[in-house]
């Protein structure tokens, strides 16, 4: 399937370069909708792998790439659920949104994910799957699940322990503070800046650029330089479903849901 389009997001291939844009009000919240649609796509990737050399993950949403996970709809069905059914259920998203992430991860083609505005939780933790990430110098990235009561639950420590130094990852999950486009480019974690609105020409001419090398290599150097930390992952979710059964966080999650600010999400 070359083209897609579905509630939350579509794609489309063109000339070796699949296009994966995230379009859901009101700010690519992760929930069960995009879930669906990411494993749509990552089921699509073996049959696109052979014609491809890079895909562009991007936003059409003007706050920015992503708030995260849908908060409103985790403490909606979370409300309905006994203890017991609440942490199953819990656990059975954190698998399927952990593979989907992983399946991203580890494609054969090049990922790059083209951030502009708000990056933030579950959505800076999809930017993180990527192979290189282009920041509008307008973007900002920020974990703040600890005000929560939680960790981020959709594998972006582990990837960011892979990559970065722990000193700016305790800073960012510790503090809960948002950084800008320049210090993320300063620690390594953003690959190029962009000014404010090219973000995704940026990208498009860095794929051009890899389109002109050959697949396999391509792949085999990813492959080497890219690893899966699969047991830390693991844990992250065994520790996230075990912080998700306080009752803090369902109050926490409950007074996020009741808020009356425009973007409840920034930090």
């Amino acid at each position: 399937m070359k083209s897609f389009t579905g509630k939350a997001l579509r794609w489309e291939w063109r000339d070796g370069v699949i296009e994966l844009t995230l379009d859901r009000e009101p700010a690519n919240e992760i929930g069960l909708a995009m879930l669906g649609e990411l494993e749509q796509f990552v089921a699509a990737i073996g049959a696109l792998a052979p014609e491809t050399s890079a895909c562009i993950i991007y936003s059409e949403r003007k706050h920015g790439f992503s708030a995260g996970a849908d908060l409103r709809e985790l403490y909606q069905t979370a409300a309905q659920l006994s203890e017991k059914e609440r942490l199953s259920g819990l656990r059975a998203f954190l698998v399927r949104i952990h593979a989907v992430f992983n399946a991203i991860d580890a494609a054969p083609f090049t990922t790059i994910a083209a951030v502009h505005g708000v990056c933030f939780g579950g959505g800076f933790e999809l930017a993180l799957t990527c192979d290189i990430i282009v920041a509008d110098k307008m973007a900002r990235f920020a974990f703040p699940e600890l005000r929560l009561g939680l960790i981020p639950g959709f594998g972006g420590i582990p990837r960011l322990k892979r990559d970065l130094g722990n000193a700016f990852i305790r800073d960012l999950l510790l503090t809960g503070r948002s950084v800008n486009a320049s210090r993320a480019q300063a620690v390594g974690l953003v690959a190029q800046i962009a000014a404010e609105g090219e973000a995704l020409r940026i990208a498009r001419a860095t794929a051009a650029q890899i389109v002109k090398f050959d697949g396999i290599t391509r792949a085999a150097a990813k492959k080497f330089i890219k690893p899966i930390p699969h047991e830390d992952l693991r844990r992250e979710i065994d520790l996230f479903c075990e912080l998700f059964a306080r009752p803090t966080v369902m109050a926490a999650l409950k007074k996020f849901v009741e808020s009356t600010d425009a973007m409840p999400y920034l930090p």
